[in-house]
């Protein structure tokens, strides 16, 4: 029998994880199998008691169960503590009986999305978040990995985003991370712009000025879809390089494939097919 993954959230429909993973088992020769589970909002841990119990050997976790996910492992890796949060669980079936580990692949995913797909360096930038939830948390660690020359984080709700800042202080004491009111953006200029607000869930926009995108700025939104959003709209009017999150998808899927199986799959020929089947979905629904 192949070994057993699923994606777990609420909701989970939408998700394109099985597809990801079902290209990476057939380019690498692993067999497996990867569903999708909803889980109740109130009944995470017994969702994944169930699926864990039944033999399977890890899972991916979305929303809203990232932070329970954490919570839920025995062992975790250095970027899942700095991020709190948990995307990936690995099961370890043994005689004394099951280990689980605990990991987030999100920031490494971004981090390749942008220096190597994109071909952009985030060493010596200035790089913008805006927002201070979970999904800027779970990347700032990547981002600081690579050595920016600052990272300034701007949230409707100044005091996340200090709490966010001071978090990263403590955990890299000589971390260039400060924080940036909305109203001050205007007088500053950025390399990278990243959007790990949900203001693109709803088509509304976040709080920047055009003014933020410096010449030849990278503005990155982390949701992905078949138009582009209102930010990467309004960035790209400025005259900044845009991207959506497409690709940090499938580079946090692969990281999570090579925690489980131990092979590290080719990203590209992925990214590719899925960005066709994207615009052959948007022309169908064009006619």
């Amino acid at each position: 029998m192949p070994d057993r993954y699923a994606v777990v959230g609420n909701p989970v429909g939408h998700s394109k994880s099985p597809e990801i993973h079902a290209a990476f088992a057939r380019e690498t020769g692993q067999e497996i199998s990867y569903e999708r589970i909803l889980a109740p909002v109130d009944a995470f841990v017994s969702t994944l008691d169930a699926f864990r119990n039944s033999g399977a050997a890890g899972a991916n976790v979305t929303l809203p169960f990232k932070v329970q996910a954490y919570q839920y492992a025995m062992h975790r890796t250095p970027r899942s503590v700095a991020a709190g949060a948990a995307n990936t669980l690995r099961f370890d079936h043994t005689a004394a009986g099951v280990q689980i580990s605990a990991d987030n692949t999100d920031g490494v995913g971004l981090v390749r999305d942008i220096c190597l797909n994109l071909g952009r360096a985030i060493t010596d930038q200035r790089v913008l978040i805006l927002g201070a939830g979970g999904a800027a948390r779970s990347v700032i660690g990547a981002l600081l990995d690579e050595r920016p020359a600052s990272i300034s984080i701007s949230n409707r709700t100044v005091s996340r985003a200090h709490d966010l800042a001071n978090r990263f202080k403590l955990i890299v004491p000589d971390a260039r991370v400060d924080v940036v009111e909305s109203r001050q953006l205007i007088a500053h200029e950025y390399d990278v712009v990243i959007n790990a607000t949900a203001a693109s869930l709803n088509e509304s926009l976040p709080l920047i000025p055009t003014s933020a995108f410096a010449e030849t700025c990278l503005a990155y939104d982390m949701m992905y879809g078949i138009s582009p959003t209102p930010f990467l709209l309004l960035a790209a009017n400025s005259g900044a390089v845009t991207s959506d999150g497409l690709g940090m998808l499938v580079e946090q899927a692969a990281e999570a494939f090579y925690c489980w199986r131990g092979i590290r799959p080719a990203t590209s020929p992925v990214i590719a097919a899925m960005r066709r089947q994207a615009h052959i979905a948007d022309r169908n629904g064009a006619t």
